[in-house]
């Protein structure tokens, strides 16, 4: 019982995992941002093409 009471604790302690969830949090923000500005900036860009071929 004292060794399940002392891993419980070692691993109560241990904080690698909650710093490698919160780089995971943070790299999906990233992706989602990147993911929504190259959408955007493609229907501004392909809007952009249209405009152009249009005129030609």
């Amino acid at each position: 019982m004292i060794e399940y009471v002392k891993t419980w604790l070692e691993l109560k302690m241990d904080r690698r995992a909650v710093t490698a969830l919160e780089y995971g949090l943070i790299a999906g923000v990233i992706v989602g941002t990147v993911a929504l500005g190259f959408n955007l900036l493609a229907n501004s860009m392909s809007s952009k093409f249209v405009s152009v071929g249009g005129s030609l």
